[in-house]
């Protein structure tokens, strides 16, 4: 890679790890599509979006920032390089970043009000806060294992719901079925991120599902999260059966993905199942949505 200069727009930008978006968009749609399909309006969903991508950019500085600090990031990391522990942004200027970022995602979070309740900006709060804890103070909680339950939380639960919630003014069976789905479906992700870390994680005290139970729970963990988020699809009411047809395609290249990245098994080489599995979350959501649309 080409010297980076320090704080230029170019470090900020491999700091906001656009390829990380896939998983703040993915729940957006797949709540739009739901709405959508029930006959409301898709112009909501664009504070929900702008809001959920600049949510994924602060917890992606906030990392970036105190896993340095704590010493996570180091010189044998295996995943994508980090702003902080290269030098491209300084600690000043990180943390000046994600206040500035976190102040714009309240922002625009406040537009959501143009169309639902007060009561969203508790959620709004929430989402602020555990973008925080995740990796910082004194109980982070990333480091105690608490990871997959944040990102089915934040990822599925309340970005699905979220958005369906500021489109219809209310929450369904649907609604919260999909959005469990989409969250197990993400957390894919961060599987395989700590299965590729474990013995990093491992020094350096982080204490992840995979570090606790071992590698071959982590294989089996990543297979059963899209398995389960397939099979729990079936529960939608009767009306939605079109949905399950084209998730088949996404469960054939999950079962792929999964079997490659157990052939791997470790180092480095598993980035590129990070990739795989970032295309297949987005395309869990593209087919979800499809099925919605096609019910229409």
């Amino acid at each position: 890679m080409n010297t980076v200069v320090t704080n230029s727009a170019r470090a900020w930008l491999l700091a906001a790890r656009p390829k990380t978006l896939t998983g703040a968009v993915t729940p957006v749609i797949v709540g739009a599509s739901l709405a959508v399909a029930q006959g409301y309006s898709l112009l909501p969903a664009v504070c929900c979006l702008l809001f959920a991508c600049l949510m994924q950019i602060d917890a992606n500085l906030i990392n970036d920032y105190y896993d340095y600090v704590k010493g996570s990031d180091r010189s044998d990391r295996l995943g994508p390089e980090r702003a902080c522990a290269q030098g491209w942004i300084t600690l000043p200027a990180m943390r000046r970043g994600i206040v500035l970022t976190t102040v714009l995602a309240c922002l625009i979070g406040l537009s959501v009000l143009v169309y639902a309740g007060w009561e969203l900006i508790l959620v709004g709060a929430a989402c602020v806060l555990f973008a925080f804890l995740y990796t910082a103070g004194p109980y982070p909680l990333a480091y105690h294992g608490w990871g997959d339950v944040l990102v089915v939380v934040f990822f599925g639960l309340v970005p699905v719901c979220g958005t369906y919630y500021v489109m219809t003014g209310c929450l369904t069976r649907a609604a919260w079925i999909v959005a469990f789905s989409c969250g197990l479906v993400i957390d894919t992700l961060l599987m395989v991120n700590n299965y590729r870390d474990r013995d990093q994680d491992t020094a350096s005290g982080k204490r992840t599902i995979v570090v606790r139970w071992g590698a071959r729970a982590g294989e089996w963990m990543y297979f059963l999260l899209g398995a389960v988020a397939v099979l729990l699809c079936l529960l939608l009411p009767d009306g939605y059966l079109p949905v399950m047809y084209p998730l088949v395609f996404y469960f054939a290249l999950h079962c792929r993905t999964w079997q490659r990245m157990v052939a791997i098994h470790h180092g480095k080489a598993l980035n590129a199942i990070l990739g795989e599995t970032s295309r297949n979350i987005l395309l869990f959501g593209i087919l979800l949505a499809a099925g919605f649309l096609y019910c229409l």
